[in-house]
């Protein structure tokens, strides 16, 4: 059977190069966008810590994320990077299977996200930052909160929070829209661009999984070529041995 142009020109090692070279290059990018928001976290940081006016946690906390990804994003693209240039299998492999558990990761996320919407929310954030109160509207709390009476909704449904300010409660003084129709209004206004990030990431998880399996199977072919090499060699060594002088 013959082999097609592309097969034999990826055998000669022309191919296998390319795939390395992409690889590589396409995983110092994304260690450069690693190290640059590990940058932007610690400047974010920084600047609260300066400011008079922010000091709360959930502030503090978008910061401590945008640093944790950097970091998750500069440790896969540095196993990404050493693997291609020194054509170890094993970092190779560590990469591409890194990838395919966040991809599934994702998906699962997503999938869960989309089912339990109405349970998974993180309450006390999203009521904060959306100015919201309970899953549909501020009686989720009165009739089936913590409290289970209707004087007491949590802290964070309150226009001005303070401690306590959910007891004894006025409807004046708290948010009554629930957070899922405020999320959802949310999501529904800037659904183009998570969309077009989530397909983007996405994309380039898939060429990076793809690019780390044709260079594991370049690696692998390497290989097994220098072994039928050596084995070639030895056998020709051995016939020159035991031949008559």
């Amino acid at each position: 059977m013959e082999k097609t142009q592309s097969e034999l020109l990826y055998q000669s090692g022309f191919g296998m190069k390319c795939v390395k070279y992409l690889m590589f290059i396409f995983n110092f990018i994304f260690w450069i966008c690693g190290i640059a928001l590990i940058a932007l976290g610690i400047y974010v940081q920084v600047q609260l810590n300066h400011s008079i006016l922010i000091k709360n946690a959930s502030s503090s906390g978008a910061s401590i994320v945008i640093i944790a990804v950097g970091v998750v994003i500069s440790f896969i693209s540095f196993f990404g990077c050493c693997g291609a240039v020194k054509e170890n299998y094993c970092m190779v492999t560590t990469f591409a299977v890194i990838l395919v558990l966040i991809f599934l990761v994702e998906i699962t996320a997503a999938i869960a996200g989309y089912v339990l919407k109405d349970k998974i929310l993180l309450i006390d954030v999203a009521q904060r930052d959306f100015g919201c109160c309970g899953a549909n509207n501020y009686t989720d709390w009165t009739t089936n909160g913590p409290f289970k009476d209707k004087t007491h909704v949590l802290d964070s449904c309150c226009t001005n929070e303070t401690r306590n300010c959910g007891t004894n409660f006025s409807i004046a003084s708290i948010h009554t829209n629930g957070c899922v129709e405020e999320i959802y209004a949310k999501i529904k206004s800037n659904i183009g661009i998570i969309a077009g990030v989530a397909l983007g990431i996405a994309f380039f998880e898939i060429l990076g999984i793809i690019f780390a399996c044709c260079l594991m199977k370049g690696i692998l072919s390497k290989k097994l070529k220098l072994n039928r090499n050596k084995d070639h060699r030895a056998c020709l060594d051995f016939k020159r041995f035991a031949s008559p002088m």
